[in-house]
């Protein structure tokens, strides 16, 4: 069963969060996901989140996707991201 993890990123260091653009893709490529949804357009409906970057991966198991966060090739990129933004990170298993 697929599973999504879902961030939204407020960016504040761009220059920062740039190397991270860069280096992060290969990393999500190497535990299979691949990106649904990448800092395009979004628009709240409802409810009080107010959404910055928005960015949305898929990979084929819950345990995939935390394995990728987890993981030793993740651990510079994260740590990049959590430096040049202030984010919220959910991972759901889909249906």
């Amino acid at each position: 069963m697929a599973a999504y993890v879902i961030l939204n990123i407020e960016v504040t260091n761009p220059e920062r969060f740039a190397e991270y653009v860069k280096v992060a893709g290969a990393t999500v490529a190497s535990y299979d996901g691949k990106y649904l949804a990448r800092g395009g357009r979004a628009e709240k409906l409802e409810g009080s989140w107010e959404p910055k970057r928005f960015v949305v991966l898929e990979f084929p198991t819950l345990q995939r996707a935390k394995d990728w966060w987890a993981s030793e090739e993740y651990r510079r990129p994260k740590a990049l991201r959590q430096s040049a933004s202030a984010t919220d990170l959910i991972v759901v298993e889909g249906v």
